[in-house]
């Protein structure tokens, strides 16, 4: 049986290892404005590289996403690590943009294979005394990582020497180190359960018991995924093309605004019912893309930062709320599944975003792309608010008989 200090050294291991899986996945963002100048490629060949990772990430988490229920969560986040390892060794030799394709490929298949392990590890060693800390790491850990990640690469290139190798070293180092500590205190599988084996035909399954809750969730997911998407594609070639900030760190500021708000508000909402979280959140989210437009229409920095600022907590707090109206409804052994069927339409949004836009901004120009794209995610934002005001009053209505027979 686990000790309780090997259970929280654990939990905290594992919500670290988290956030430097996705610092390692938004690295390269502030680093593509570089490849492109020395290796001349477009905006159609930087949409490809978007395009593997997301595509690769997705085919993963439909084959492998809940294999950790089958086989135990160390031995799946141990090599969802040394993938990750050495999708950053083709990084550090990388010469030509089809370098970045396998990188980025090898980095989606890595992210595909320890997404739902390490969400659901969260959840299966965070303290049973506080229940909720489990859903806001689970939200908060990732969107820091975005956040430390873009900035740490961005400053790195900006004043650091081998400024196109330097992050990937450090990252390297640090996988390194929680490959070995995952290996050692992570719990070991207990009993295999049997069906590993059937668990890879491409699926994402739901338990029955979640089903209705995510269904409700959906909009959120796919709104709150696209902003990311959006903000990943174009936030730094819209502080260059449209703001005229030609500065790397800038780049990886415009991530971190966005994703470093989102990880403070999942961690402040993770105590908060779920489904008012997403209600809330989604009104947030319509006002902080109404913000960014408004910023983009008048060439304000300012008022561009202060709406992805806006736009973030409305993303972290709607993720959180989402993931914890589905996630409180699965048994033990169904979380990785569950887990990763969540990522799928969030991260489909996700790498959807940016692959259109990045077809989008050579036949439209930056500015007009960005602008459709805030309207469709501000409409989705709202659909999200009008299905569960909608859910909310029909809950209404089915109470009303219910009521008057306990008054009789």
């Amino acid at each position: 049986m686990i000790t309780q200090s090997r259970r929280a050294a654990g939990f905290w291991l594992v919500a670290v290892t988290a956030v430097v899986f996705l610092a390692a996945a938004s690295a390269p963002s502030p680093l593509y404005v570089v490849y492109q100048q020395e290796w001349h490629f477009g905006a159609l060949m930087l949409t490809v590289v978007f395009a593997v990772y997301a595509a690769v990430l997705l085919l993963t988490l439909l084959v492998v996403g809940g294999l950790s229920d089958f086989v135990g969560r160390r031995p799946v986040i141990v090599a969802a690590i040394a993938l990750e390892i050495a999708s950053l060794a083709v990084f550090l030799v990388a010469d030509d943009v089809a370098d970045l394709i396998v990188g980025r490929g090898l980095q989606g298949l890595a992210t595909g294979v320890g997404l739902g392990a390490l969400s659901a590890a969260i959840s299966d060693l965070a303290p049973p005394e506080r229940p909720s800390l489990a859903a806001g790491l689970n939200v908060a850990s990732p969107t820091f990582g975005l956040a430390s990640g873009a900035l740490l690469s961005g400053l790195l290139v900006q004043f650091a020497p081998m400024p196109r190798t330097l992050v990937f070293d450090v990252l390297t180092i640090l996988l390194i180190v929680l490959l070995a500590a995952c290996a050692v205190v992570l719990p070991a599988p207990s009993e295999r359960r049997p069906g590993a084996l059937a668990s890879l035909r491409p699926t994402a399954s739901v338990p029955p018991a979640a089903r209705r809750a995510f269904r409700n969730a959906l909009p959120v997911l796919i709104a709150t995924w696209s902003i990311g998407g959006l903000v990943l594609s174009l936030g730094g070639s819209l502080a260059v093309g449209v703001f005229g900030v030609d500065n790397h760190v800038i780049g990886g500021i415009v991530v971190t605004a966005m994703a470093g708000s989102g990880s403070l508000a999942a961690f402040l909402a993770r105590a908060r019912p779920a489904r008012a979280t997403m209600l809330s959140s989604s009104v947030v989210l319509v006002a902080g893309m109404t913000t960014v437009l408004l910023a983009v229409t008048v060439t304000s920095l300012t008022l561009f930062f202060t709406g992805l600022v806006i736009t973030g907590y409305g993303f972290g707090a709607g993720f959180v709320g989402a993931l914890g109206s589905v996630a409180q409804l699965a048994r033990p052994q169904e979380r990785a599944e569950l887990l990763s069927a969540v990522f799928v339409p969030s991260y489909g949004a996700f790498g959807g975003a940016a692959v259109i836009a990045g077809l989008a901004v050579p036949q439209f120009g930056l500015k007009p792309t960005t602008m459709v794209f805030g309207v469709v995610v501000i409409a989705l934002a709202l659909l999200a608010i009008a299905a569960e005001l909608t859910v909310r009053r029909q809950e209404s209505t089915h109470e009303v008989p219910a009521l008057a027979v306990d008054r009789g």
